[in-house]
């Protein structure tokens, strides 16, 4: 037989063992004979067996559970805090109902010692947390709120934990705490006080407690009682007093202490929001760190300063710190501090700097980091919409918007500026001049053309005067985008076509033209053929009143929340923006004048919104975008199947080539560029579109590039009315770089939710670091069960070389100047294409600079020949690329100081023009 010491000791060494990962199926019983020692140290031993290894089904459970209730009657404080440890660690159902009605006794007892109390205080307080209704019985509540009074600092602490769980589950019966709070508060903060002086952290006594007894206090709304108010007030203004004496060490400790005193006492100045002077105190002092030179002191003052703003006295006082918050969003190394001052700017705006914010905000946006630049989007164009006076330069400002940050400006935006133009006839006339103008620069976005095409083919009529934007002139300029543009775009630009044979009767003609030619009228794309036929019937058939009646202008949109809003709650939600401490103070706010009212009153009729996002644009929201009268007739029911790919004219179409292009078939293996499929080479030089697409499930794709470094965004929607289980994802990617043996990519696949509701999407994140060049494309595998049962998908990632290539600007001589020294074996790779091609020279550079590389004009003396040069980022080094495209035998030809970097490129350049 063992003695003690030899089974503490091997129960030990299993405990070890179990630690490093091994499985234990022995010794559970010499550990929970150990619990019968009345030594402490082998008693220990077996309660931390205990709490590690045993399971809430242990057959052993039950006389673990008898062991226990022996401990906590022993007369041994000793063996009862080893039994009250052992019941919060494994803190499970059983323990709660075994041990719930014991525990407050040994609380509230006045013969129990501190120790029992404080570890009786904290194993109650985790009993509540994971088995609520079995912890019915709580008659020992207002004996508990009375240990706010208790002198030990452990008791009182834990007690504080425990009652704000408490006030959790009732807090009327809980509100007798206020004043106590209140009253063990002031004796912390004043100094003629000297509780808990012998429990000082660097000069600050209790800081942990006062801490904690600030929060406790943001429960509940001001005091009633005016003594127990102007006590509270007097400790918060002493705790702003204390700020500003000298500091009394030079340890980085000191000043941590007092800050985390002061931002607690900030908090619930802030949830009071009843004391004009202690808000504005408190912005002032926040005001002294916003030049403080530690990051994350700066980053807590701007937290803070947003909440601030939201309040009606306070609003005006951090409004003086404009000038430090827009230096901090453009000066700031930190993203995240950058991140706060933009959400700072955006609460603390109203109508007297409304311009001058969204004017910082806009020119911010061109250098702002990719992660904050979709928020800062939505949140410019609901400063611009809720603050503008003059709507001529709301629309000069979201079209600027759309000039600076085009791809992060989702559909709601602009569908925003079309409503508001509609409802608006004093900005109709400026709205169509403005676009036009717009539409006439060299490069020009995707989602200025729609804005375009929509609005001159409502109101094109009204700038048709000017011969500078004549009814050809505006046709010609709409028309020479609709080949560079997307399915989804093209869609809304025959709409525009066919609004144009009604307000200018002389291009039907040329209109009718356009409508029959082979791409629209037999095109591969269903929704576009199935316009181009009904519009070219419309124009044919009918009579000239019923053709003006259908294509007459839209009406003015009904008034509801802007869909804009939804995005941005979806995206941020409060949880996210606000502390938890400053969310009862929420019924304070509904005073204040700032941007976070814009929920409530709109200044222009708006769409329907909600308050799921769909950032990709796949339509799996039930947003509805604006749709002109042609297409009004013939729009399905909002419940209809074919409504989950809403379409951007909100049609209902289903066509995947609508939003972007999918895969024909999945992929099984990781693959190279001549594995893929045409449709998929578009990817190459897009930053999104749909991978794969099926009856039950869509999967799109969303990509951010800067330099190495890459963003992709996947999203998952489920289309089938049963849930979608057992969801999971994994990237295989299996080239491996011979000079270092490691993976070329650095892959950082986020985990994505085992379950996908019906007609829901969820996203999953992918960061990826770009180490050395590749060729290889990474293959996503996916597999999910349904009521059909399991299925498993296999398919590429569109992520290629050029995707971390960045455009490099130079003249003629320094071009060939490069040229000619990149002559050395192994540099130059040139591949010919062959005479299948079909040669399209603004298509080509369309793709060419979607892949990163910068056409570079006027270099070549053949006018159809394209030269390009661009700059490979990896981790490792940067490799300058020149690229040279003749157009009569589409020969490829690319140097660079890499062979595999030439290889690479020339391979993407010849694939992605097929």
């Amino acid at each position: 037989m063992l003695d003690g010491y030899h089974k503490k000791k091997y129960v030990c060494k299993l405990l070890f063992i179990f630690l490093l990962g091994h499985d234990i199926d022995f010794g559970y019983t010499e550990a929970v004979n150990l619990l019968c020692s009345n030594r402490y140290t082998e008693k220990q031993i077996g309660y931390l067996f205990i709490s590690v290894l045993l399971n809430d089904n242990h057959p052993l459970m039950n006389l673990v559970i008898s062991r226990i209730r022996d401990d906590m009657s022993s007369r041994s404080a000793a063996f009862v805090n080893l039994a009250l440890q052992c019941v919060a660690n494994i803190g499970n159902r059983e323990m709660a109902e075994q041990f719930g009605s014991e525990i407050p006794k040994l609380l509230v007892s006045g013969e129990t010692s501190d120790s029992i109390k404080q570890n009786a205080a904290l194993c109650l307080l985790r009993l509540l947390r994971v088995a609520p209704d079995q912890m019915v019985d709580l008659d020992w509540t207002p004996r508990a709120i009375h240990l706010l009074n208790d002198p030990h600092l452990g008791v009182v602490t834990s007690a504080v934990s425990l009652i704000e769980e408490l006030i959790k589950r009732n807090p009327e019966e809980c509100k007798s705490c206020v004043p106590l709070a209140v009253a063990r508060l002031g004796r912390l903060i004043t100094s003629s006080y000297t509780d808990l002086q012998d429990y000082t952290y660097y000069f600050v006594t209790a800081p942990w407690l006062s801490v904690k007894l600030l929060r406790l206090l943001q429960n509940y709304p001001p005091p009633e009682d005016t003594t127990v108010r102007c006590r509270l007030t007097d400790c918060l203004d002493t705790i702003l007093k204390k700020v500003q004496e000298p500091p009394k060490s030079k340890k980085v400790q000191h000043p941590n202490a007092k800050n985390a005193v002061l931002f607690e006492a900030i908090n619930l100045i802030i949830h009071m929001d009843c004391d004009r002077k202690l808000l504005v105190r408190a912005c002032n002092q926040l005001g002294q760190f916003l030049q403080h030179k530690e990051t994350n002191l700066r980053y807590l003052a701007l937290e803070s300063l947003c909440l601030l703003a939201t309040s009606e006295f306070s609003h005006e006082a951090v409004k003086k710190h404009q000038e430090t918050i827009v230096s901090a969003l453009k000066t700031e190394r930190d993203v995240s501090v950058r991140q706060r001052a933009a959400d700072l700017l955006y609460a603390m705006c109203d109508r007297s700097n409304a311009q001058a914010i969204v004017g910082e905000m806009l020119s911010y946006l061109e250098t702002a980091d990719y992660s904050i630049r979709e928020e800062m989007v939505l949140k410019v164009a609901i400063l611009a919409e809720k603050y503008a006076i003059d709507y001529s330069w709301y629309v000069d400002t979201i079209l600027m918007l759309i000039r600076v940050a085009g791809d992060y400006v989702s559909d709601e935006v602009w569908h925003r500026v079309v409503q508001i133009v509609v409802n608006r006839e004093d900005v109709q006339a400026y709205a169509a001049k403005t676009v036009f103008d717009a539409l006439t620069a060299p490069a020009c976005h995707e989602n200025m053309v729609k804005v375009g095409g929509y609005i001159l083919g409502e109101f094109g009529n009204l700038i048709a005067g000017d011969a500078r934007s004549s009814p050809k002139m505006q046709f010609e300029l709409i028309h020479s985008k609709y080949h560079l543009c997307t399915p989804t775009t093209r869609q809304l630009l025959l709409s525009t076509y066919v609004k144009f044979i009604n307000l200018f009767p002389e291009l039907r003609e040329t209109i009718v033209e356009v409508l029959s030619q082979d791409s629209n009228y037999r095109s591969s794309n269903v929704e576009i053929q199935q316009r181009s036929v009904e519009y070219l019937a419309l124009s044919k058939v009918v009579t000239e009143d019923i053709l003006a009646t259908v294509l007459e202008e839209m009406p003015p949109f009904p008034e509801r929340e802007s869909s804009i809003l939804a995005k941005l709650k979806a995206k941020k939600p409060e949880s996210d923006s606000l502390p938890s401490t400053a969310k009862t103070g929420e019924r304070n706010q509904q005073k204040t004048t700032s941007a976070n009212d814009a929920e409530k009153a709109s200044l222009t009729p708006g769409t329907n919104g909600t308050a799921e996002a769909d950032l990709l644009g796949l339509g799996l929201t039930t947003t509805a975008p604006p749709t002109t009268t042609a297409e009004t007739s013939k729009a399905p029911s909002a419940g209809a199947n074919n409504q989950f790919l809403a379409d951007i004219l909100g049609n209902g179409t289903t066509e995947a080539g609508s939003n972007a292009l999918a895969l024909s078939k999945p992929q099984s293996s990781p693959t190279t560029l001549m594995d893929l499929d045409s449709e998929y080479i578009r990817l190459i030089y897009r930053p999104q579109g749909v991978l794969y697409e099926d009856a039950l499930i869509q999967i799109g794709y969303r990509s951010e590039f800067q330099a190495n470094l890459g963003r992709v965004q996947l999203f998952y929607g489920n289309k089938s009315g049963s849930p979608i289980t057992s969801f999971s994802s994994k990237l295989v990617f299996s080239e491996i770089c011979l000079t270092t043996g490691r993976s070329p990519l650095n892959l950082d696949l986020r985990p994505a939710p085992t379950t996908i509701e019906p007609e829901k999407q969820v996203p999953q994140i992918l960061n990826i670091e770009c180490l050395v060049d590749f060729a290889e494309i990474p293959v996503l595998n996916v597999t999910y069960s349904n009521h059909n049962g399991s299925t498993q998908l296999s398919f590429p990632l569109p992520i290629f070389l050029n995707k971390f290539t960045q455009s490099a600007p130079m003249d003629q001589p320094t071009f060939f100047a490069r040229w000619k020294l990149l002559c050395q074996p192994g540099q130059e790779c040139q591949r010919v294409a062959g005479a299948k091609l079909s040669f399209n020279l603004e298509d080509i550079k369309q793709r060419i600079s979607g892949s990163g590389l910068n056409i570079l004009p006027d270099i070549d003396p053949c006018p159809t020949n394209i030269v390009c040069a661009g700059i490979v980022h990896t981790a490792s080094q940067q490799v300058g690329v020149l690229a040279r495209i003749e157009s009569n035998n589409f020969r490829v030809t690319v140097r660079s100081t890499k062979a595999s970097v030439s290889e690479c490129i020339c391979s993407i350049l010849l694939t992605e023009l097929r």
